[in-house]
């Protein structure tokens, strides 16, 4: 059989964040194989209430992990590098990262009780990696993040090039200007680019992105502005915006506070590998709270509403010390992420009956994104003339649109979601397999399986609370089995005002007056019978069907 060259996504298509690309080339069955980012998503109360993290079910790669060569890191964002320490041990083979993002990765690594030398740092283009028949090199692309990369990784049925996240920046403040030269010269090389697997995040945004660099004098102007005390969040992992928020804070001279573990440790990486220089000196919060306030300036985690970030913390009063209060101003310097509109709506409320100013990024004064929108994909397009266009990073639409567009400029293209494996030997994308490609959760300290019924069965009880029975059968003395109900999540009266649990008990006690010996003697059919009995009366009577858990104690004589 003729080698060929595959494309398996396990996250990060069909949705946005979760990241996680194979790569593979070689005889069907037999190909080696490349992962390209490792990343995780956010649990929300909705869908998974709960957990931590979520994050791609590498099942498949397990099976497969003989034909595995290397991880290659495009970035530090969470939704890239977030799973690599927690899955890397079901993996075991080099992971390749530039600096800053290596470094993020050891210290991730280190926490885990991993071995960091398992992460190698490698410099930029033209220097190459090989890993089994795959030769990658990394390119500089500007994004919200400083030494973001993009991929080529050529092979012998030809180059792909892999994104990663991008924007066309050519003055993005901290970190590699986007050159359209360097690009136009990858896409001219040798035989061109055969496929380009690229971000379709923001292919409904038609007007052309903008710089980081614009935000400087809004913010400046801003920040003069305030009167109290200036607080104002974002990405931590935004060191760009971070560097444009404390410049402004010293050019209105006030000094600089950093709250949150993760900001801390993204200007202290980027500081330490060099993609960060002249930023200004910080204070503590000790520090912050004796100076007037209109002489500090807070930039604090929790742009997304974390309930345990800074931001949310500074909402409910006081934190490290500090509080806000009327006369103080908080900027949001970010994009609300979808999912996330109802706890950043809550700390901004709470701001407000604090008496603080909320000023939020709706106008584009204060933010601006990191990904490329439609016309910068097409100019990406454009520079690189591929053959074939695999769109990835987004949800359905996201991947449809991007794949209308390609298929409207002469290329193929396909939408290849999680599980879908694809082949590109050819001149269009092949669909050839689909393998299992779930979810894992972090759950607390424990990674659960989607389908293990954890997150399902939390679901359930939230929506409709918890009754516990515990019946005693006296084995010996032929006496009726007694029932005790314990309620959690439900409403504590029926309707006619009568005490549930009471209620509840009740009705299972006909039912034991009348159950038969043979029924009384059959764990299973207790447990049934009670089961549905309690859901039916919770029902008549409030609603609801609760989750029912029965306990038999069955007592024997000495």
């Amino acid at each position: 059989m003729a080698d060929r060259l595959i494309y398996l996504p396990l996250g990060g298509a069909g949705e946005i964040g979760m990241n996680a690309y194979v790569y593979g080339y070689g005889r069907p069955g037999k190909e080696r194989l490349i992962l390209v980012d490792l990343g995780v998503t956010f649990g929300d109360m909705d869908s998974s209430p709960g957990i931590d993290l979520i994050m791609p079910d590498l099942t498949w790669l397990q099976e497969n992990r003989d034909r595995l060569d290397a991880i290659f890191v495009t970035h530090g964002h969470e939704d890239h590098i977030g799973a690599i320490a927690h899955l890397w041990g079901r993996l075991d083979v080099p992971i390749y990262a530039r600096a800053f993002t290596g470094r993020l990765v050891r210290l991730k690594m280190e926490e885990h009780g991993l071995p960091a030398e398992a992460v190698n740092i490698v410099s930029a283009r033209p220097d190459v990696t090989e890993a089994g028949p795959f030769r990658v090199q990394y390119v500089p692309i500007s994004h919200s993040i400083p030494e973001s990369s993009a991929l080529i990784i050529d092979t012998p049925a030809g180059r792909i090039l892999h994104t990663g996240d991008f924007k066309l920046d050519v003055s993005p403040v901290v970190g590699e200007a986007f050159d359209p030269m360097i690009w136009q010269e990858i896409g001219a090389e040798g035989d061109g680019v055969k496929v380009l697997a690229c971000d379709s995040t923001n292919i409904f945004s038609t007007h052309p992105g903008r710089s980081e660099s614009l935000l400087a004098t809004p913010i400046l102007e801003w920040v003069m502005g305030q009167k109290g005390m200036v607080v104002a969040t974002t990405f931590a992992s935004n060191i760009a915006r971070l560097k444009t928020l404390a410049d402004a804070a010293r050019a209105s001279g006030r000094k600089v506070c950093l709250l949150g573990r993760a900001m801390r440790r993204m200007v202290a990486v980027g500081l330490e590998t060099g993609v960060l220089t002249d930023f200004p000196d910080t204070i503590g919060p000790d520090d912050a709270a004796r100076l007037p306030r209109h002489e500090v300036m807070l930039i604090v985690t929790g742009s997304q509403g974390e309930r345990r970030a800074a931001s949310a913390q500074l909402s409910r009063g006081r934190y490290l010390g500090l509080s806000l209060q009327e006369g103080d101003s908080f900027l949001f310097s970010s994009r609300t992420i979808p999912g996330n509109e109802r706890p950043v709506g809550r700390i901004m409320n709470a701001l407000s009956e604090l008496g603080v100013e909320v000023f939020d990024a709706d106008d584009g004064l204060y933010h601006v994104s990191g990904h490329a929108n439609r016309p910068d994909i097409e100019a990406m397009h454009d520079l690189l003339k591929p053959r074939i266009v695999i769109p990835m990073h987004g949800e359905h639409l996201h991947l449809r649109e991007h794949v209308m567009l390609a298929r409207g400029k002469g290329m193929a293209a396909e939408v290849v979601v999680n599980g879908t494996m694809v082949e590109l030997t050819g001149d269009a994308p092949r669909v050839v397999d689909q393998v299992e490609s779930g979810k894992l959760y972090l759950d607390g300290t424990v990674l659960i399986g989607a389908m293990d019924g954890v997150v399902r069965d939390r679901i359930r009880m939230a929506l409709n609370g918890h009754a516990l029975v515990s019946v005693i059968v006296d084995e010996d003395d032929n006496a009726l089995p007694d029932a005790w109900v314990e309620l959690m999540g439900l409403a504590g009266r029926t309707r006619a005002g009568q005490d549930l649990a009471r209620h509840i008990e009740g009705e299972l006690s006909e039912f034991l007056e009348r159950a038969d010996a043979r029924t009384v003697r059959d764990d299973s059919k207790m447990d049934e019978a009670l089961r549905k009995i309690t859901r039916q009366v919770a029902m008549e009577e409030i609603g609801k069907k609760p989750e029912v858990t029965v306990i038999i104690s069955r007592l024997m004589a000495d």
